[in-house]
């Protein structure tokens, strides 16, 4: 399944609610679940973003749909990354090759 890295920053709302927030991530988890994806793993973070999750999903729409549902509840905005494996990388060089 592709993999998508996921920077999350806290909106005002996400902020005034942190005592809830790993709550959220086993909303978020059981959310992702319901649609055939799967949340790898989250770290709290300091710096720019104050999450990171990677997530596995069957498709972009699938991943796309998931965070669109995370967003809607207002708690953090999402900034996600396709990522590559080092065997899909492997394929996209020999594409990229000829």
């Amino acid at each position: 399944m592709p993999t998508y890295v996921t920077l999350l920053s806290w909106t005002d709302q996400g902020l005034r609610n942190y005592k809830d927030t790993a709550e959220r991530a086993e909303a978020f988890e059981s959310a992702l679940q319901k649609l055939g994806a799967k949340l790898l793993s989250i770290y709290w973070t300091v710096g720019p973003y104050d999450l990171v999750a990677i997530v596995e999903a069957p498709d972009d729409e699938t991943a796309t749909a998931a965070l669109l549902q995370l967003g809607e509840v207002g708690n953090v905005r999402s900034t996600t990354l396709r990522a590559f494996g080092p065997h899909e990388m492997e394929r996209i060089v020999a594409k990229a090759a000829g």
